[in-house]
């Protein structure tokens, strides 16, 4: 463990190391601990849905730079162990939110859990499913709660993924697609997207890494790659289990 780093945030850098089990052992030394916090099987449905990603091999920048090639995609093939623990894990934390939120109403540290439980859910909708809408109601879910809870505690920077990451991956669909978006009550701006992801890139806790990867595969959007590839090394340098860095990497050099 670094110095001064909570059990939780270990476990967030095993995910992001590709360390998943370590991430489990180590998450579940910190639900013992703390069994009220609902951040905890949260991340621990971060760490399986991560390692779905890894296994699948989903988190690759050309899903996001070959829009084609994303919509070609025919719908992998879910574990179910890894399934029934993703959702098990978010059904435990959606229980100890509810408690938290009954006991103190507005407590900033059960918001953001469920701010990270409907992002998960989203990701898991979209990448895993395949369930486009669902995907999508589940977005503006996260993205109405984040907003809630940031006006009320500005600090939580890793909130600002949720708007980020709607408007940013949104403003990629074709112009047609984005005004049915708009009407349905999406947000689809770019710019905000990209402000809004480097706000937890730069201040963020947990989700720091995660935006960092999503302005990254921006620049290479943007025609960018040396903006991209100081990104990548960044967090190869900082995650050095992590292949999904070094393998973009390479692509770039």
């Amino acid at each position: 463990m670094l110095p001064g780093a909570t059990l939780l945030e270990e476990g967030y850098r095993h995910m992001y190391n590709l360390q998943f089990a370590e991430a489990h052992r180590t998450l579940a030394e910190y639900i013992r601990l703390h069994p009220a916090d609902p951040m905890g099987p949260i991340a621990d449905g971060a760490a399986y849905l991560y390692s779905e990603f890894d296994r699948l091999r989903i988190l690759q920048s050309e899903l996001f730079t070959e829009n084609k090639k994303f919509i070609d995609l025919k719908k992998p093939q879910a574990d179910p162990a890894a399934a029934a623990n993703f959702h098990g894990s978010l059904e435990k934390g959606r229980a100890l939110i509810e408690a938290a939120l009954r006991k103190t109403p507005g407590d900033g540290n059960a918001l953001f859990a469920d701010t990270l439980r409907f992002g998960l859910r989203a990701d898991y909708f979209a990448m895993i499913e395949r369930k486009d809408l669902a995907a999508l109601e589940e977005v503006k879910k996260g993205r109405d709660l984040s907003e809630k809870l940031l006006a009320k505690h500005p600090d939580y920077y890793d909130a600002y993924i949720a708007v980020g990451l709607e408007n940013y991956l949104l403003s990629l669909k074709a112009a047609p697609v984005r005004w049915i978006l708009k009407l349905s009550g999406a947000q689809t701006d770019r710019q905000t997207g990209l402000d809004k992801l480097r706000l937890t890139a730069e201040r963020g806790h947990y989700l720091a890494p995660y935006a960092k990867l999503i302005l990254a595969v921006a620049d290479i959007r943007n025609k960018a790659p040396a903006l991209a590839r100081q990104k990548l090394e960044s967090l190869a340098n900082e995650f050095p289990m992590n292949r999904l860095y070094r393998e973009e990497l390479a692509k770039l050099r």
